[in-house]
């Protein structure tokens, strides 16, 4: 029998239907089993406090960072998760002591600082002190020898004021700035009050840096910068750190799927924390999580078609180092092509809706999120297309993997502020905010592993160029040395 071709439209319009309400008609149920599991006996709240209580800090290759990893294992253990470590080498970084000095030349006084890691081993210089505003390529454009030889002060957000186009750059993007323009130290000014401290890597590259890098509090920056209009300022920084080669692990717990076992779904998060506090926020909202929804999973004996792989990382905070690892691995053994998405969560919180870089993937999640908002009116059912850097999503991204997460939630408490910081303490965790976290992102996970098809591929080589440029990456991207398309 021939078909005309409006009746073929008819046919094929009707099959996407089909397609569309069966990849989501079927999951209302078990999204409500999900929703009331998490909601009665979610561990991630209890779990988290117990881990910052008893382990402190989870700084990679410290001996804290080893007890995290055992924490970590042994709970997905007793859920009933073949659970594996992957252990790779990293070179570990430790701050021991610094002592920074600025003010007029001959008369310099102490400042609050820490150390941003990666900075060297050893470090001693005294200079001028200039002011590079926001550190960003535009601030040197002028008078690229103005740093040379001299301590550059940077503000580690936007100062008020800036350009609205002005790029927002990563703390180890401005000092590798600094650097490339002769600077012989940095100061970076953070931008939160109370004279909070915080740190994080001065290294695009996860390997120690040439010149000392530090942070100091908003208002000594700020009163340093009115200061400097009128009289030079000199800094002096002197610091001692440790680095060295040692083994850190990431965890991995596995659900093995049914149709498409071949077929799998990485969902990670970073279980590592800075040392000046307890790292609750950073990753503590979003590890934890992560651990909640595998105990979810196997508490409902839930089944997928794809393969889920929960994932701990280590090594994030000093430049990505487990994801890196896990990436580079699956190349070598031929199984990154298995991994059709990458589900991301760092400081992830409450969220009210999904986010990824691929925009086909809109219809799929809004349709998903609008059966999640039956359940719960408090989930807005938001799509944020767009991608960034700087997490573990980055290597499964550049290696052309879709990649995703929650969207639209505000971080407990006011907490935005005090990540990396000496304020990061599970004081800021809100329980129900948790859980939310959990519930939705667990959704998402069974809805993703059990779709008849995901409507993403793998990019190709140029599709990965093109769709890393449409998201303003290719800059960043080149001052971290990660851009291989010339």
């Amino acid at each position: 029998m021939r078909i005309n071709q409006p009746t073929r439209l008819l046919i094929a319009s009707a099959l996407m239907w089909s397609f569309s309400a069966t990849a989501q008609d079927n999951f209302g149920p078990v999204f409500s089993r999900i929703n009331s599991e998490v909601q009665q006996n979610s561990k991630a709240y209890p779990n988290l406090k117990s881990a910052t209580e008893t382990i402190g800090h989870r700084l990679t290759g410290s001996p804290n960072g080893a007890k995290a990893e055992s924490y970590a294992y042994d709970l997905l253990k007793s859920y009933g998760f073949q659970v594996r470590y992957q252990p790779f080498e990293v070179e570990s970084w430790n701050r021991i002591s610094v002592e920074t000095k600025i003010g007029n030349e001959g008369r310099l006084e102490a400042v609050n600082a820490v150390t941003l890691a990666h900075s060297p081993v050893k470090a001693s210089v005294t200079a001028e002190l200039v002011d590079m505003g926001n550190g960003t390529a535009a601030d040197y454009l002028a008078n690229p020898d103005k740093a040379k030889g001299k301590v550059a002060l940077i503000f580690l957000g936007t100062l008020p004021g800036s350009p609205e186009n002005t790029p927002r750059l990563h703390r180890s993007e401005k000092t590798a700035l600094a650097t490339q323009h002769g600077a012989v130290g940095v100061v970076i000014i953070n931008g939160v009050k109370g004279d909070v401290l915080l740190t994080g890597t001065a290294s695009v590259t996860g390997k120690l840096i040439p010149i000392p890098a530090v942070c100091i509090g908003l208002e000594n920056g700020m009163r340093i910068k009115e200061t400097m209009k009128q009289t030079k300022q000199f800094a002096s920084i002197n610091m001692t750190n440790f680095s060295g080669m040692i083994k850190a692990r990431n965890v991995i717990a596995t659900l093995k799927g049914n149709d498409l076992a071949d077929e799998k779904i990485v969902v990670g998060g970073h279980l590592d924390s800075w040392d000046l506090a307890t790292g609750a926020i950073d990753n503590g909202i979003g590890s934890f999580a992560i651990l909640d929804m595998a105990r979810t999973f196997k508490k409902l004996n839930l089944k997928t078609k794809r393969t889920v792989e929960f994932v701990m990382f280590m090594g994030e905070e000093q430049g990505l180092l487990g994801s890196k690892a896990y990436v580079e691995q699956a190349k070598k053994d031929g199984t990154l092509g298995k991994v059709k998405f990458m589900l991301n969560y760092d400081m992830t919180n409450d969220p009210k809706g999904f986010t990824t870089g691929r925009k086909e993937m809109e219809s799929l999640f809004k349709s998903w999120g609008a059966d999640i908002a039956k359940l719960d009116t408090g989930f807005k059912n938001i799509f944020a297309a767009g991608a960034g850097l700087h997490s573990d999503h980055q290597p499964f991204m550049l290696a052309g993997i879709p990649t995703g997460g929650g969207t639209g939630g505000k971080l407990p408490n006011n907490s935005g502020p005090y990540y990396h910081s000496n304020g990061d303490s599970f004081k800021l965790v809100d329980e129900q905010e948790l859980k939310n976290t959990v519930r939705y992102s667990a959704m998402l996970t069974y809805a993703l592993a059990n779709t008849p098809q995901i409507p993403v591929k793998v990019q190709t080589e140029e599709e990965i160029k093109s769709f890393l440029q449409a998201n303003k990456l290719e800059i960043p991207l080149r001052i971290a040395g990660d851009w291989r398309w010339d």
